[in-house]
């Protein structure tokens, strides 16, 4: 089921790093749209545009439609920062108090292999379901179908398996993230195993 779904998959939509100046500034406007425009949620530059200081030493990726060219949805993976490479990526501090040091320590890792992901957003009209008005991006049992017909989320979940490629690609062994509560066992679904490290906290709302 998850090979044809990812054939499908690979007909309607592509995924494309952000490498360049121009197709970042696309990231940062459907941020915008989507954390901003929409749910009220991320603060913004003087110009306009939803972007904070740790856009600077992340990666972004886009999701494109093949049918029109749009931009559907994005993440970004923050590195560790080569200019100071022991300061703690963003969870760490937010979960300091949460993490089951015994699972895994961050701050004994070595910084160049572990990452965060974050930012991830997919644009309202092939989000919004019901009660998801309000939220980034949704995922749901619902999703995947019964065993009889298995379906793929498509954007929502492809999002998250795309991390890792691009997270390896940038030496990055151990990327970490913080997914809302009822997500964190879907998105182990397509092929991307997730391990909590600590007790859920309230964060950003």
């Amino acid at each position: 089921a998850f090979t044809y779904s990812a054939v499908v998959f690979r007909k309607s939509f592509w995924a494309c790093p952000a490498v360049h100046d121009v197709v970042r500034r696309s990231v940062f406007r459907l941020r915008t749209a989507v954390y901003r425009e929409e749910l009220g949620s991320a603060p913004f530059r003087p110009d306009g545009l939803a972007t904070d200081d740790l856009d600077a030493h992340a990666v972004h990726c886009l999701l494109r439609s093949v049918r029109n060219g749009d931009f559907v949805g994005c993440f970004r993976i923050i590195l560790a920062n080569a200019d100071d490479p022991v300061s703690p990526l963003p969870f760490e501090t937010v979960c300091a108090a949460s993490i089951d040091r015994a699972i895994v320590d961050p701050a004994r890792l070595d910084r160049r292999k572990i990452a965060e992901v974050s930012r991830l957003a997919v644009v309202s009209r092939y989000r919004r379901r019901r009660g998801e008005e309000k939220v980034p991006l949704g995922i749901d049992e619902s999703d995947f179908g019964t065993p009889d017909r298995p379906r793929f989320p498509y954007i929502a979940a492809a999002l998250y398996p795309g991390m890792i490629p691009q997270a390896r690609h940038h030496g990055a062994e151990m990327p970490f993230m913080l997914p809302q509560r009822p997500a964190r066992k879907q998105l182990s679904r397509p092929r991307a195993h997730m391990q909590a490290i600590g007790a859920p906290i309230r964060h950003a709302g």
